[in-house]
């Protein structure tokens, strides 16, 4: 792996661990630096067979403050540009080949909030919280957010934080069903790190077809869902890890996965 300065990065179990650490600026996303190398390290996961299962966490009191307000918008102009390696990264982490777990052990905030909300679980310390924060700053959102929230919490939950920029806490973020679990501070890194080395064991290519059709299943007519499910299962059903799933079946043993 690159010698990153902004993350952190480790396989360990079948599980990527990618961790944002500039906690000195609340792991704030700089387009020079940490956007460019969790899109990097992204990709890197996705070409290496090895990883199964991805945990994105930081380090120090925040998960990712969003946006580096010093780097992100001293010229207006370059907006786009700066924003859309956060906007690629979360595109990666949808579209990846494995499970994707946010372990979020802080304040998300922002783009911050858009990245976890981009995972597909969101398991939060006690401590966590989410808020939005754009328009405190004149801004509407971006990240993401207003195509995961309202997915995860409905509309009018999220047009009240986009409006009031009040803050979550995790238990409310879990009543909300915002996040999938809360566990406290002290049980994140192992209780996430566990959590994602199971789904390791499985059937990835299953996991990954499953996520690509709850995502397709938001856009799609019934008619053509069905049509996606059917093409999924039967291009499945050839496949090594199936017959393996089939044969411990019979031998009364555990199956062991190895499809990506």
């Amino acid at each position: 792996m690159p010698d990153y300065q902004a993350i952190l990065y480790e396989l360990r179990d079948g599980v990527a661990q990618i961790t944002l650490n500039r906690p000195e600026a609340a792991n704030s996303l700089n387009h020079q630096q940490l956007s460019s190398e969790l899109l990097d390290a992204l990709i890197r996961s996705e070409e290496n067979p090895e990883v199964r299962a991805l945990v994105l966490t930081a380090t120090g009191r925040f998960f990712c403050a969003g946006a580096d307000l010093k780097s992100f918008y001293t010229q207006v102009s370059a907006l786009k540009d700066r924003i859309s390696h956060l906007h690629v990264a979360i595109s990666r982490i949808v579209r990846a080949p494995f499970p994707v777990i946010a372990a979020v052990n802080g304040t998300a905030a922002g783009g911050g909030m858009g990245l976890a909300c981009g995972c597909d679980l969101i398991i939060a310390a006690e401590s966590a919280k989410f808020v939005m924060a754009y328009s405190r700053i004149g801004l509407s959102p971006d990240g993401t957010t207003t195509y995961f929230l309202p997915r995860r919490i409905g509309i009018g939950r999220a047009l009240e934080l986009a409006y009031t920029n009040r803050s979550l806490s995790a238990n409310e973020a879990l009543e909300w069903g915002l996040v999938n679990r809360v566990v406290p501070d002290a049980e994140l890194a192992s209780e996430a790190h566990n959590f994602a080395a199971g789904l390791a064991k499985g059937a990835t290519r299953a996991l990954a077809a499953a996520k690509r059709l709850m995502h397709t299943g938001f856009v799609e007519t019934v008619e053509t869902q069905i049509e996606n499910e059917l093409r999924s299962i039967f291009e499945l059903a050839g496949s090594d890890d199936v017959k393996e799933a089939i044969k411990a079946f019979n031998e009364k043993r555990p199956a062991v996965f190895t499809g990506r």
